[in-house]
């Protein structure tokens, strides 16, 4: 059981009224709720192949019908929903996760949505299914190491509406920013708040750097960062942040778009993970002074492993307009301390240090001595809006297994740090250009993947050929010679993932 002052400051409402955490949420709870609620209408929710949550509504009608839905869940179309799954033997399971249970903060019905895992026609969980991937991955890092990914990401996105003449927006400097000069930061607090109250572990929010004004509408960037949470979770809540965006965006009678590149020489919208690895509640990067090992061995596996992670974090086009120099978008395969100009950034972590910024703050608070070591993380820049979550997720955690059990990796990342500017430094390697080219470097780098029997080679087939069946080998050659394709495209990708 939580505290009962830990329950009543948690947003998520099923945690105030079971009175326990999520995880340990039973049907009989989910069911007990449901009634005591007046909840009328049970929707499962999972994803598609296309990074999109989809939904299945039922009516309650009676206990009965309740706890059949809750034990077996229902069959789908899987070859509608995946590329990778046959018509002709199409039908999956999908079952709900109980401790995934939220109040649908958008139906005018009171309505409780699960997310749901997928499971074959014996009733095993789908091997080529994102999250049962992201499954693998992690249970087999833990085999190979004793330990666990944790991650967070960080989500941004642009809304756009007509321009306005009061307290205009600023080109490029929206970083921070706040009303009136920062448009719709409403539509952020709204998001953020219905989020916690699904039971998202959010760190903050706010105005990102993007801002511009093209034929008389202005463009707002905005993000939103989570806490550090195990894999599985970190990548469900971002799919959960993303529908719930356009939601509160929809309502509000304004788009919005999470593409990696809207208007060449404007800041591109990211999805950038910080990842931490943990062992018995320690944070195996932040022992002692400095990085350690285990963490340089880490920073190893994602440099070695970054040219193929574009396949499943950089999946469009203009994903690739986006990691440009000079746009704080990585280009060069390196890493860096506090260093956006690199591929992996190791960004300050409050290591070893006491409490001489709050005595200084709060000169009237009694010290509180040294502050917990826990906070450190390492980032991998070169994502985007685009990305199959689970299956990036899913590649980076075996991207840390490689780096912490192959050897040389922590050398291999000591030869490649950079302190300046990355895209001025002179023989790096370089990441892809062309969703063409990532599909190739995957292709060579497959074996890391399907490793352990982590990634099945179809679908490593089947995501490869989608990739290069864009045809973008060329496509920055393209853009110069074909007037119009840019705009083309961004319409194409506007609404990705």
């Amino acid at each position: 059981m939580l505290e009962s002052d830990t329950v009543a400051l948690n947003p998520n409402q099923l945690v105030q009224a079971l009175d326990k955490p999520s995880e340990d949420f039973t049907k009989t709870d989910i069911m007990a709720y449901i009634e005591a609620n007046d909840i009328r209408m049970l929707n499962l929710r999972y994803l598609g192949g296309d990074g999109r949550l989809k939904m299945l509504n039922f009516v309650i009608q009676s206990r009965a019908q309740l706890d059949r839905v809750l034990t077996m869940g229902e069959r789908v179309d899987g070859s509608s929903l995946f590329s990778f799954v046959e018509a002709t033997s199409s039908d999956l399971y999908v079952v709900p996760r109980f401790r995934s249970a939220f109040v649908n903060p958008f139906s005018g019905t009171p309505s409780l949505d699960l997310l749901c895992s997928f499971y074959d026609v014996d009733g095993n969980p789908l091997a080529s299914a994102p999250e049962h991937i992201l499954h693998k991955a992690q249970q087999s890092l833990g085999r190979a190491t004793g330990a666990s990914m944790e991650a967070l990401g960080e989500l941004e996105y642009y809304l756009f509406s007509p321009a306005e003449e009061l307290y205009p927006v600023v080109e490029q400097r929206g970083y921070h920013e706040a009303p009136p000069f920062s448009k719709w930061g409403e539509i952020r607090q709204q998001t953020l708040y219905h989020l916690a109250q699904m039971g998202c572990s959010l760190k903050y929010a706010h105005a990102e750097v993007g801002n511009f004004v093209i034929n008389g509408e202005q463009h707002v960037q905005h993000e939103i960062e989570f806490l550090p949470v195990p894999v599985s979770d970190a990548a469900d809540q971002m799919a959960l942040a993303k529908w719930v965006v356009r939601q509160v965006a929809y309502r509000n009678g304004m788009e919005v778009s999470f593409s990696p590149k809207i208007v060449v020489g404007q800041a591109g919208s990211g999805m950038h993970f910080h990842t931490r690895l943990m062992a018995e509640g320690v944070n195996l990067f932040s022992q002692g002074k400095g990085l350690t090992a285990e963490a340089m061995k880490v920073i190893g596996g994602y440099l070695s492993h970054a040219a193929s992670l574009t396949a499943f974090g950089n999946t469009v086009p203009t994903s690739f307009l986006r990691l440009v120099p000079h746009q704080e978008a990585p280009t060069a395969i390196c890493w860096g301390d506090r260093n956006r100009s690199a591929l992996v950034r190791v960004p300050l972590g409050w290591q070893n240090l006491d409490d001489r910024m709050f005595r200084d703050a709060n000169p009237n608070e009694p010290p509180v001595g040294e502050l917990p070591n826990d906070a450190q993380t390492i980032e991998l820049r070169s994502p985007d809006g685009s990305a199959n979550i689970h299956l990036l997720l899913a590649g980076i955690t075996v991207a840390a297994r490689e780096g912490l059990t192959n050897p040389g990796m922590q050398e291999y990342a000591e030869q490649r740090y950079v302190a300046g500017d990355a895209s001025k430094v002179a023989g790096l390697d370089q990441l892809p250009t062309s969703c063409y080219e990532s599909a190739e470097r995957l292709l060579t780098q497959r074996a890391s993947y399907e490793a352990d029997d982590v990634f099945p080679p179809g679908l490593i087939d089947s995501w490869a050929a989608r990739l290069q069946g864009y045809g973008d080998r060329d496509l920055r050659t393209k853009l110069l010679e074909q007037k119009g394709l840019l705009d083309e495209m961004v319409r194409r990708y506007f609404h990705i993932g």
